[in-house]
């Protein structure tokens, strides 16, 4: 691995720990050329995923934009970024699991909101509004409605 400091392709790695329910290694490493300390990250990279578009257009799936996604409904709510996370990484497995190559990008986002209706219920709202592209203040207050009722 090469020093981000000083390109060195000697090191050593002084700590390994299994993240995201061991998917994932964390490696901090020691530069034998400058003696830095940085972090790198190992998975498994898995065939490409990818996404069909309402429109029908397909893409390759973005772990990131479902990150994204989750974190703009949840601005400035009391969500932490380790809840975003592990609702990101749940709906990722979830989608592995179900889907070999090709996902419904309607599928992401009905998964997206299940996970937010449990995380935070404005950021539920605030995710639905913009998915489900409300026309008016109706279909809004419909989506509202509905959610009391479930509590």
């Amino acid at each position: 691995m090469k020093c981000p400091k000083c390109h060195e392709l000697e090191d050593k790695v002084i700590d390994s720990r299994l993240i995201r329910e061991g998917e994932v290694i964390r490696r901090r490493r020691l530069c034998l050329g400058c003696g830095y300390r940085y972090t790198t990250y190992e998975e498994v990279v898995r065939s490409g995923l990818r996404v069909v578009k309402r429109n029908g257009v397909t893409e390759e799936f973005k772990r990131s934009k479902i990150q994204v996604g989750i974190q703009k409904s949840c601005e400035k709510r009391p969500v932490s970024e380790d809840q975003i996370n592990a609702a990101v990484d749940q709906i990722v497995k979830e989608l592995e699991t179900e889907y070999e190559k090709e996902v419904p990008s309607m599928e992401i986002g009905n998964k997206i909101m299940r996970h937010l209706e449990h995380l935070d219920e404005v950021a539920f709202v605030r995710f639905a509004s913009v998915y489900r592209r409300y026309r008016d203040i109706n279909q809004f207050l419909s989506e509202v409605e509905s959610l009391i009722e479930r509590e």
